[in-house]
């Protein structure tokens, strides 16, 4: 049987009219049913999916024209289990996803659901892709601070736009994202920074202080060392995502070849030797290159030479980029 969180985001959308979040609830289902190995019930319930067609979400707009330079709205489309994660940081996701979906019986003991995250790691391993896997899982709207409407150049204008962006999160279940989260919490003990920086990460504290357990903030940054000693303390949890393994990087093509119906022609850990990948997002794009080429040609079934063709393009693309960093370091 279906465990009861699921089923109770069923209901709950199925009576909101929200139909993409009735088919995330229905994936899960069928996604629990698959573990408990009941695979007749899963493969029927997947059959009548497909049969109904793909769901939509009811019209409505998420930002309004007040928040709208400030946020950009992105309907979450990852699904956790497609992410490479190592098993401590998964369970403590899942965990958290947990705590969100039965928050009723926390609170009945006096308790609330976590909701303060800090993303750590190197660039394109994942911390954006997994703030808006949580999303997802969470079934709420995945916000991203846009900073070029956020800084503004007179005295108190940012703390102002920040008040705006916590006092949107606070109006409804949300995932609210900070990129790049060095930029607005830096440590205020540093003497090349202005009073105004300082006057914002006091305020911004503040903000993250009072967000209620309902909606959920993520920060990500590649430099955690610039960032403010009482802004580490301001989250709950804290996670390092660094430089995929080699085992990480043959798992990721492995999951693409599955997921797309692809045939790379080469064994993953084949192709993983032959280019020296530093991201996950490097590897995505050089998936996407090749299915990209594969569908193209129609060679999805056998993309062998495409695959040999891309790791040479690839390999060239990175000496460059790795020469490149060399040089302004």
């Amino acid at each position: 049987m279906a465990r009861a969180d699921l089923l109770i985001s069923l209901i709950k959308s199925i009576s909101k009219g929200d139909q993409l979040a009735v088919r995330r609830a229905i994936d899960g289902i069928i996604s629990d049913e698959r573990e408990n190995k009941h695979h007749l019930l899963a493969d029927r319930l997947a059959s009548i999916v497909r049969e109904n067609g793909e769901p939509t979400r009811r019209p409505g707009r998420i930002l309004n024209d007040g928040i709208e330079h400030l946020l950009y709205h992105r309907m979450p489309e990852r699904r956790l289990p497609e992410i490479i994660l190592s098993q401590k940081n998964r369970a403590v996701i899942e965990e958290l996803v947990e705590e969100h979906h039965r928050a009723d019986l926390l609170k009945s003991y006096g308790l609330i659901p976590r909701n303060r995250l800090m993303f750590i790691g190197p660039p394109g391993n994942g911390k954006t892709t997994l703030a808006e896997a949580l999303a997802n899982e969470l079934m709420v709207p995945f916000l991203i601070v846009r900073y070029e409407g956020l800084i503004g150049s007179f005295l108190g204008e940012t703390a102002s736009r920040l008040q705006k962006i916590f006092d949107f999160a606070c109006q409804q279940k949300c995932v609210l994202f900070f990129d790049e989260f060095d930029v607005v919490g830096k440590e205020r003990g540093d003497t090349h920074e202005t009073g105004e920086i300082k006057r914002v990460v006091s305020s911004l504290l503040l903000q993250i202080d009072a967000l209620p357990s309902y909606s959920v903030v993520v920060v990500a940054s590649n430099h955690a060392q610039l960032l403010d000693s009482a802004v580490w303390r301001r989250f709950q949890i804290r996670i390092e995502l660094p430089r995929p393994t080699q085992a990480q990087l043959i798992g990721f093509l492995q999951n693409y070849e599955e997921e797309r119906s692809l045939k790379f022609g080469l064994h993953a850990r084949t192709i993983v030797k032959r280019v020296s990948f530093d991201s996950f997002s490097a590897l995505e794009d050089f998936c996407r290159d090749v299915y990209r080429r594969a569908v193209l040609d129609r060679q999805q079934d056998n993309a062998r030479k495409i695959t040999e063709c891309k790791i040479l393009q690839w390999r060239d693309q990175l000496k460059i980029t790795k020469a490149t960093s060399r040089h302004d370091a």
